[in-house]
């Protein structure tokens, strides 16, 4: 496992090249790697939600609910966006609490809907000074998310205006992550190659394994305490450690480094 103490393993070398391409772009996951849900959308958000049903649940059950729900959001065929497909993990996420009823699907629909706001999201704090960071050292910042949340108006509400290059969100893209067409039109958006690019987030196997799939580096954010997952690519615990990954090396181009251990 390579738990952020070494550095980017290169697309190339599978091919049993050492060259290392300088990084122009680095795209970002958003949800749960730039920004994390607020009280709406833990147990008591869930409990509050019910209640305008007549569904009662177990606020305390969420977290083991979560986990239970989580086999669903692989569902998707081919990786389709399938609004269908959320709403079933949200379904699936209440019953777990203990909710049943008739209109079960009538109060996931909501939550559903509700997590495009903006305005129940929190943008970690260590998110905003890594982006100006990077985009002062003339790297291409990009997002690539499998919400529905409009990423205008997320870039507008938590003031990212001005730093983001290419924005692909899966519910207007058609596919989701880890289909390879959602990177591809994040790449051909910021005039980048793969090889060029590398993609930061919190999943291994939508964000990071399938960017690697088309060439991109990739950076896994593990922000819980728990172990993080076995894999060869760096680990980070937060943005921070992401500006020691690619700092600028002599002569002024960003390539990976190595993190401190």
């Amino acid at each position: 496992m390579n738990d952020g103490v070494s550095g980017f393993p290169d697309p190339s070398d599978v091919e049993g090249s050492r060259t290392v391409t300088r990084v122009r772009a680095v795209f970002f996951d958003v949800d749960f790697t730039l920004i994390y849900p607020g009280p709406t959308f833990q147990g008591e958000g869930y409990a509050r939600f019910a209640a305008q049903y007549g569904i009662d649940i177990d606020r305390a059950r969420f977290p083991q609910a979560v986990r239970a729900a989580s086999s669903i959001l692989d569902e998707a065929q081919e990786h389709v966006y399938d609004a269908a497909v959320f709403v079933r993990y949200t379904r699936r996420i209440i019953e777990a609490m203990g909710g049943s009823g008739s209109r079960l699907d009538d109060c996931a629909e909501e939550i559903y809907r509700e997590w495009a706001g903006n305005q129940h999201f929190f943008l970690y704090d260590d998110v905003a000074p890594v982006l100006k960071a990077l985009a002062a050292q003339g790297l291409k910042l990009g997002l690539i998310s499998n919400s529905h949340r409009c990423l205008s108006s997320f870039q507008q509400h938590f003031e990212l205006d001005g730093l983001i290059a290419a924005a692909v969100s899966s519910s207007e893209h058609g596919y989701m992550k880890p289909h390879p067409s959602i990177f591809e039109a994040a790449l051909t958006l910021a005039g980048v190659t793969a090889s060029e690019s590398v993609m930061v987030g919190d999943s291994l196997s939508h964000d990071i394994e399938g960017a690697r799939r088309v060439g991109m580096r990739g950076v896994l954010v593990h922000r819980a305490e728990d172990p993080p997952p076995v894999t060869d690519v760096p680990v980070i615990r937060g943005m921070g450690e992401l500006l020691e990954i690619l700092r600028p090396q002599p002569g002024g181009h960003v390539s990976p480094r190595p993190a401190s251990r």
